[in-house]
């Protein structure tokens, strides 16, 4: 599998942060509502695009017949497998691919998902039309990701990527519901919810290149009471605290 420069810059950080990314309490959140989005029930076979260590695939096992998890970085999918071990989960297969151009036949999967992962794309639309053509007909399609009012994107983007250069750009509301539209999909419903989240936790999981870790506190301390980063910062006792907001999207096919 041949990578370009910015697949091997998402490869490089997520083998680092393959094991406390797994670990931040933020990415536990919501599963529950994601399941009832996506009305996930003991029928359904299900692919969970660039699925990181598994949270998300391991959830939606309990539940469902069948799922696939497919991602790029090697170290991840180690990591969702101990996660499966440490669930006893039998119903979930891995594999080591590039989600841009998916292995798998036109309507394989009665549900297709991914969370946390187009705002590292270089092009999501690609990735969302491969999702929908990996997806059956009157199948389920669902994009979790943060989601962003337009004026607040740059200054988001710039200290994401400070804390990890494998970010390309947070996509606003708008923008995912014109994708999903363009893809024609059906029955377009959403949902909002906040991953909440400690500054230090966040850069300690993450890999940040030397002296980026103070401009970034920099930023959010004088984001305090401002809110131009969109991810309402505030100051705790003597903790520096976050709430991102994460739209869900779900359409049918």
């Amino acid at each position: 599998m041949k990578l370009n420069q910015h697949k091997k810059l998402i490869v490089d950080q997520f083998s680092k942060q393959a094991v406390p990314f797994s670990q931040i309490p933020g990415h536990a959140h919501a599963l529950d509502l994601m399941l009832a989005m996506a009305a996930a029930n003991h029928t359904d076979t299900v692919l969970d695009v660039a699925c990181g260590p598994g949270i998300v695939a391991c959830a939606f096992a309990e539940k469902v017949k069948q799922v696939t998890g497919i991602d790029l970085t090697p170290a991840m999918i180690t990591r969702a497998r101990e996660l499966q071990q440490g669930k006893g989960l039998k119903n979930i297969s891995w594999e080591v691919g590039d989600v841009t151009r998916q292995p798998y036949a036109d309507n394989s999967f009665s549900l297709v998902l991914t969370r946390y992962s187009f705002h590292h794309f270089t092009k999501p639309q690609g990735v969302f039309a491969e999702m929908k053509r990996v997806c059956q007909k009157n199948g389920t399609v669902m994009v979790v990701d943060v989601a962003l009012p337009q004026e607040k994107r740059a200054a988001y983007d710039r200290v994401e990527k400070l804390r990890d250069p494998s970010h390309t750009t947070a996509l606003t509301p708008a923008e995912l519901l014109i994708m999903a539209e363009q893809l024609d999909l059906k029955s377009i419903r959403t949902q909002w919810y906040k991953v909440e989240g400690e500054l230090e936790t966040q850069i300690k999981a993450s890999f940040p290149k030397p002296g980026n870790d103070e401009k970034i506190r920099e930023i959010c301390r004088q984001d305090i009471g401002q809110d131009n980063l969109g991810i309402a910062v505030q100051q705790i006792g003597s903790e520096i605290h976050f709430a991102i907001p994460i739209m869900i999207l779900v359409g049918k096919k």
